[in-house]
């Protein structure tokens, strides 16, 4: 029988459109180690989720959501939506780490920063971006990693603008076509931003095109979820930064880099 808990406790603030967050991390997840999500508001599920709509949703209320989540007595929380925090800039996600970890008692990942994390430990300085996101968005993330020193030589985007269920709607495939459209020659590895997006389906195939790493949103918050846990149980089938030996060094490399 598989061990389905018992070792750490993982709680995800979601937000309450996104459906593939939840399937990305039981994809992911080690055994024994358990996932527990409370949905989050502060932006409307039938507008465009525009700089304005992200920007909302980050600064929405999470004191009662988070009290909820809070009664599984977690072992870390994750805030599970890049844009919210990449439209508010680094500041105000390291920021929004540390409250939410004053508040809950537990430690604490967020997306957007979770993705600067894996940059380092991974130690890519120059890369290529993608995601499903309005062009003002991608604008704002571009500047976000810049503040980090992370530089984005090259960049994919969608030709609509998506909304919150078209986004989750996105075919493995279609993420596939946009990562290739993202690669550039100096880029040393590629992300895939956004956690409703079907990215992690993607990586083992887009690093076989490319022959360099890829980093999505959920990856990149599992991997350092499990850093900051103590697990290291190798992940195979979602890259270099989870799978096997790999997985060993680069988690090296990221707690040299931090020490």
């Amino acid at each position: 029988m598989k061990q389905t808990r018992g070792r750490a406790r993982i709680g995800v603030l979601v937000p309450f459109t996104n459906a593939n967050l939840e399937p990305d991390f039981m994809m992911m997840c080690p055994p024994g180690i358990s996932i527990h999500t409370a949905r989050m508001g502060g932006y409307d599920e039938d507008a465009v989720p525009d700089e304005a709509q992200m920007q909302g949703l980050g600064a929405a209320d999470l004191d009662d959501t988070l009290r909820l989540l809070a009664g599984i007595k977690p072992d870390v929380v994750v805030y599970g939506c890049t844009s919210a925090t990449l439209t508010h800039g680094s500041n105000f996600d390291r920021a929004l780490a540390q409250q939410i970890a004053a508040d809950s008692g537990a430690k604490t990942v967020t997306a957007a920063g979770s993705l600067v994390h894996a940059l380092a430990a991974l130690g890519a300085k120059n890369i290529g971006f993608a995601s499903p996101y309005v062009p003002a968005i991608n604008d704002m993330a571009v500047s976000f990693l810049d503040t980090t020193g992370v530089q984005t030589v090259a960049r994919a985007g969608v030709d609509a603008a998506l909304g919150n269920h078209e986004q989750g709607a996105l075919t493995p495939d279609e993420v596939f076509a946009l990562g290739l459209r993202a690669d550039h020659p100096s880029a040393e590895a590629i992300v895939l931003s956004c956690t409703e997006m079907r990215s992690v389906e993607t990586i083992e195939r887009l690093e076989a095109a490319l022959g360099k790493p890829v980093v999505t949103s959920n990856q990149a918050m599992m991997f350092e979820i499990l850093e900051v846990l103590g697990v290291h149980d190798p992940v195979p089938g979602f890259g270099r930064l989870l799978d096997g030996v790999d997985r060993q060094r680069v988690t090296q490399e990221a707690e040299t880099h931090h020490a």
